[in-house]
């Protein structure tokens, strides 16, 4: 392994599923995981799977994995299909949630990661609410940040379609992509810009927007109710609270507690839908209590 200054501080690892290439970023960290490019700590911490959202990438959690790697967690991101270094056109042509939670799985096992603490933001949230709805034992715990069983949302493919077919590509600069994706905001056009490819031309989204819009085939025409209501592991949602707001509004988070009271939930007053890019150090804190919670325990193996 490469130990120029250049280097990232996580090792690239790559998953294959039924001939899919998935790629991830590991962190290392923790007491089972390898030490990582970094030669992260190994603490007594859990392991942790980190799931973007929609036309995300791993690198969106960079800082939110590097916090939880140096508080002794073995820290895995994944770049789920379709995105980033994984495949963005799945040879298998499936783009179902049963495939996402497939690829979640088979993330898990070939990495090793021991019961990990599922985090996914937005779609991702979605991948991992379905992966320990369906896989009861497998996840420690949940962390959903804006994202909820939701409901059918005949529009949504359509309006996040246009949005990202809209996109001035290629980029000239980083400075532009920047200042387009954050929407005036900066920490979040960087996180956006950081998943984009350099090419000859400028930088060019690294998904096919297509491929974005079939991947919500699902979230267009129904809701997670039941499989919400199925998941047993402690479960900690954040909400985004600005200007813009979330995505999950007050009705949808008030049946989320009633139909699993013990759930804790919070919102962060001052963002919106990327509350992970926007506010990466309260996000970490939140999550390192919650593990560490008298539901929990960071050190509970029941």
């Amino acid at each position: 392994m490469a130990s120029s200054s250049s280097s990232p501080p996580w090792s690239e690892r790559v998953v294959i599923r039924d001939g899919v290439r998935l790629s991830c970023r590991d962190w290392g960290g923790g007491s089972g995981g390898s030490a990582g490019a970094a030669g992260g700590p190994r603490g007594s911490g859990v392991d942790v799977l980190l799931l973007h959202g929609l036309a995300g990438h791993a690198g969106e959690w960079d800082d939110t994995a590097r916090l939880l790697r140096d508080s002794g967690h073995r820290v895995v991101a994944l770049d789920q299909r379709g995105h980033g270094g994984s495949e963005r056109h799945p040879r298998d042509g499936d783009l179902s949630r049963a495939a996402y939670v497939a690829d979640a799985v088979a993330v898990i096992d070939q990495l090793g990661l021991d019961r990990p603490v599922l985090i996914g933001q937005s779609l991702g949230g979605s991948t991992a609410l379905l992966t320990a709805a369906g896989h009861p034992g497998l996840p420690r715990a949940l962390v959903l940040v804006e994202a909820g069983p939701g409901g059918a949302s005949p529009g949504v493919q359509e309006q996040i379609g246009s949005w990202l077919r809209a996109w001035p590509v290629p980029f000239p600069s980083r400075a532009a992509a920047v200042a387009y994706l954050g929407g005036g905001t900066d920490a979040v056009g960087e996180g956006w810009a950081r998943g984009l490819e350099q090419r000859a031309d400028g930088l060019w989204p690294r998904f096919d927007p297509e491929v974005m819009v079939q991947s919500l085939d699902e979230n267009a025409t129904r809701a997670f109710w039941d499989e919400w209501a199925a998941i047993t592991c402690p479960t900690l949602v954040v909400l985004g609270q600005g200007e813009h707001g979330g995505i999950i509004g007050g009705d949808e988070y008030a049946e989320m507690a009633r139909r699993r009271p013990a759930l804790h939930g919070t919102s962060l007053p001052g963002t919106g839908h990327d509350v992970h890019l926007e506010r990466p150090g309260v996000l970490h804190r939140l999550i390192v209590d919650f593990l560490a919670g008298p539901c929990l325990g960071a050190h509970s193996n029941s």
